[in-house]
């Protein structure tokens, strides 16, 4: 019987481990700067052009998470 394995370990360095958790503050920033925006915008609304979209001002923060952090399962 034989067995293989192939086993890659990636030692990350310290500067790559930090550039990793800049790259996702800054990826977290630029989502929730959407949904600000998207939040805000929608709120701006009449109820009336809400109707017109399709929406009720319930799903405002819905739609808004939805625009910045995609579908959620």
């Amino acid at each position: 019987m034989a067995l293989a394995q192939n086993v890659q370990t990636t030692d990350r360095g310290f500067a790559d481990r930090v550039a990793t958790l800049f790259r996702s503050m800054s990826e977290a920033r630029q989502r929730r700067k959407v949904f600000n925006q998207t939040l805000g915008e929608l709120r701006s609304l009449t109820s009336r052009e809400l109707a017109d979209l399709g929406m009720s001002r319930s799903m405002i923060t819905r739609v808004a998470a939805e625009a910045a952090y995609g579908k959620s399962a």
